[in-house]
Order: structure tokens, then C-alpha cells, then sequence
């Protein structure tokens, strides 16, 4: 027997194992590929169905914090401690600051724009408290200050309000 025929006849016996082999890999492969791919997908629906309720949560504590801040509410709250109207504007603004700070963490659960709108309202309600104040005439007391903001609100849309629906509107999305 010659070299060639030795190598023609280990090429013979060696071609259908290789074969057999790279199919079986590549039929392996894509199995593994796949059953990655499942896993990963349930694993993704575990982790939204553990996310989605303290989502709503974070949503549902955000439009609390938009009801607890709004002027007529605390006014409600804190109208009673003072006959100062400065006392009673440092005793607004601390309020919506504290309501606020007491909710900060829920940033991690909502998306980037509505905690943007969150923060605008907020602080476009403590401008209308401080602009108020800062116009009053130097004789007006707390109930004077409580009226002209009231009169104030009636006139104007409440940035609560967008910032509400905004809340609305990504919990509907989240809902699908």
C-alpha cells in the first residue's frame, strides 16, 4: 500500500466523522442558542412582573405627592398656624420641600422626564407662593395672603395638573 492510498483511505474514514461532528455542533449550538434566548425571556417577564406593581407604586406616591403639594391643600393643612403671611409662605414652601424630599427616591422607578416634570411643577408652585408673597402689601395678614393666592389659582392652570397627567399618561403606557 502506498502513502496516497494510506491518506485517501484515512480521508475516507475520517470526511464522514467530520461531518457528522460539525453538524451535530452547529445543530448544538443553535439549541443552546435558543434555549439562552427562553430563558432569558422569562426571566425578563419574572423580572416586569416583580417591577410593573412597584412601579405603579412609585406612581401611584407621585400623584399623592402632586395632591399633597398643591396650594389649596396646604393651605388647608396650614392656613391655622399664623396670622404672619411670610411665616405662613416659609411654612408653604418648607412643606412642598418636605413632601417632596420624602418622596425623592421614586426617581428610580419612573423615567427621566416625568421626575423633570415632577420637579418643574414643584418648583414652579413654590414661584407662585413666593412671587405672591413678595407682592403683598406690607399690612396683609395670612388670610389676605390665602385669598390673593386662591384668586391667583383660579386664573391660572396648576403645573400639578400637567405634571398629573404626564403621571397618567406614563402609568397607561406602562399598563400597555
Amino acid at each position: 500500500m502506498k502513502w496516497w492510498e494510506i491518506v485517501l483511505e484515512i480521508i475516507k474514514v475520517t470526511t464522514p466523522a467530520l461531518i457528522v461532528f460539525l453538524t451535530v455542533y452547529f445543530l448544538m449550538k443553535e439549541y443552546f442558542k435558543k434555549e439562552y434566548n427562553m430563558r432569558l425571556m422569562e426571566q425578563r417577564k419574572e423580572t416586569n412582573e416583580a417591577i410593573i406593581p412597584i412601579k405603579l407604586q412609585a406612581y401611584e406616591r407621585l400623584t399623592l405627592l402632586c395632591e399633597r403639594i398643591r396650594i389649596e391643600n396646604l393651605l388647608s393643612r396650614l392656613a391655622s398656624m399664623s396670622a404672619d403671611p411670610n411665616l405662613l409662605k416659609s411654612s408653604l414652601i418648607i412643606a412642598i420641600q418636605q413632601e417632596f424630599e420624602h418622596n425623592i427616591s421614586q426617581q428610580v422607578y419612573v423615567s427621566q422626564s416625568l421626575w423633570k416634570i415632577i420637579g418643574l411643577a414643584k418648583n414652579q408652585t413654590i414661584n407662585i407662593i413666593t412671587k405672591t408673597g413678595d407682592n403683598l402689601p406690607e399690612n396683609a395678614t395670612a388670610e389676605d395672603f390665602r385669598m390673593i393666592l386662591m384668586h391667583q389659582l383660579a386664573n391660572i392652570e396648576s403645573p400639578l395638573d400637567t405634571a398629573l397627567m404626564a403621571i397618567k399618561k406614563e402609568a397607561g403606557i406602562l399598563l400597555g
